[in-house]
């Protein structure tokens, strides 16, 4: 496509996808070609069908998203020249003021788009959408989608490990009762995923967003958990943060900010009780590789999920978190126990095997 191999960079840093950067012929332009990696685990909900045209349409909404470039029948996503704001600024950082502002203008457009604005194709059906301003019915969806596709779907290799550091099925009739009772709020679109990588400063100091696959219509409130939970900022910008996104929400769409001083805290708490289910199996098989178990690691791994473990346990309703002996001897359990069911497979399937 581009012409010469070496104007193609890559493959970029990247959790999801394997990406590389190309220009065009002709000097008409920079994109990017991604291919989801095979291997990851995907453990949150889609709504839009298709990244790109989800971009297209917000063309003219959202100021600083990438562009979209026509290239032999493919809708590739122009790539901006820049720096992470994770690169300059690492979580628990403070925020530099003049992306900060831009942070929190990215909000005040993103609640101007409601969800007759968008005519871009969804993967869920009408039934599986909450009706417009029924916060607790949006919450229960994504709720839903951890349970039946994060949990259970893997319950059957990882039942051992999570009942042994206190999860059940329980957990999610608590997490219920939890996070039940939120106020309506009209729904926008949300990012969902905002967090210091997904922002990318340009040489002139422009603040652009990337990343746009998570992106869903639903309670402007859950954008904002989402990103005080990912950006992790100091506790006096948090407030700010907070502060901030509440005026300007209620300016433009009355009612978007309503009950926030009760229910901003149940949301969190759903996103810290979203993480036990995902970082349970990623940290577990992050411990496994071709060599075998990865036995340095091993402490690190179970320090990071006790500390996960610690701020859901309320929402969870673990009456105790296990300590870390205890983590990394489940942990270890665990992988005796793969191992033995692969050797148990390697029987079934061998020379001779009927």
């Amino acid at each position: 496509m581009s012409g010469d191999p070496s104007l193609v960079k890559g493959p970029l840093k990247g959790y999801h996808h394997e990406t590389y950067v190309l220009a065009l012929p002709g000097g008409t332009g920079t994109v990017k070609v991604r291919e989801p990696r095979s291997e990851i685990l995907w453990f949150d909900r889609r709504c839009f069908r298709s990244e790109e045209e989800l971009l297209r349409a917000l063309q003219g909404h959202i100021s600083r998203v990438p562009g979209i470039v026509d290239v032999a029948g493919m809708a590739l996503q122009g790539f901006i020249e820049g720096r992470t704001l994770g690169e300059q600024r690492r979580p628990g950082r403070h925020v530099p003021d003049a992306a900060f502002e831009q942070i929190v203008g990215l909000f005040q457009e993103m609640v101007r788009v409601t969800p007759d604005m968008l005519s871009v194709e969804r993967r869920c059906e009408d039934r599986d959408r909450a009706e417009d301003g029924d916060s607790d019915g949006f919450l229960e969806r994504l709720l839903a989608f951890v349970e039946e596709r994060v949990y259970r779907k893997n319950h059957a290799a990882f039942a051992g490990l999570f009942r042994a550091l206190g999860i059940s099925d329980e957990s999610f009739t608590l997490l219920r009762k939890h996070v039940l009772g939120l106020q309506e709020r009209p729904f926008c679109l949300l990012h969902a995923d905002l967090h210091r990588e997904n922002f990318v400063l340009d040489p002139k100091g422009w603040l652009w967003v990337i990343d746009w696959e998570l992106a869903m219509l639903g309670d402007p409130l859950y954008d904002l958990a989402t990103h005080l939970y990912l950006m992790r900022y100091p506790g006096d910008q948090e407030s700010r943060m907070v502060r901030e996104w509440c005026r300007l929400v209620e300016r433009i769409r009355p009612g978007s900010s309503s009950g926030w001083e009760r229910d901003l805290s149940l949301i969190l708490d759903f996103k810290r009780a979203q993480s036990v289910f995902t970082d349970v199996i990623r940290v577990s098989l992050s411990l496994r590789d071709d060599a075998g178990f990865n036995w340095v690691a091993l402490p690190v791994a179970a320090g990071k999920l006790q500390k996960i473990l610690t701020a859901a346990a309320q929402p969870l309703g673990l009456p105790r978190v296990p300590s870390r002996p205890q983590i990394m001897a489940a942990l270890i359990r665990w992988h005796g126990g793969q191992e033995a069911a692969q050797g148990d497979r390697a029987v079934l399937t061998g020379p001779g095997a009927s």
